[in-house]
């Protein structure tokens, strides 16, 4: 069993415009229980296209999730499932 079983995925359809370069797009997904400075993990069920994809806490039960565009063209991703997991800092 993975030691991060114990903490649950949380799933967001994500339909990203167009993103420019040098642009990006953000989108906020609910996580019960988020705090910030946990960590997180996020995935995209399509292929990115050398997008970033990064993801903070920014508000309690909030994540932040952004796909930014450094590629020297536009793109547009079809839509899909955004996948976030948060993991609890706990100090030593």
């Amino acid at each position: 069993m993975s030691r991060l079983s114990g903490f649950p995925v949380v799933s967001a359809t994500w339909d990203a415009s167009s993103i420019a370069d040098g642009n990006e797009e953000a989108v906020d997904v609910t996580v019960p229980g988020a705090s910030l400075g946990d960590f997180v993990m996020s995935s995209f069920s399509l292929d990115v296209a050398d997008l970033m994809l990064t993801s903070a806490v920014t508000a309690a039960n909030t994540v932040t999730a952004v796909l930014a565009n450094n590629t020297g063209g536009a793109i547009n991703l079809d839509s899909g499932t955004l996948r976030v997991r948060v993991v609890p800092f706990a100090d030593a």
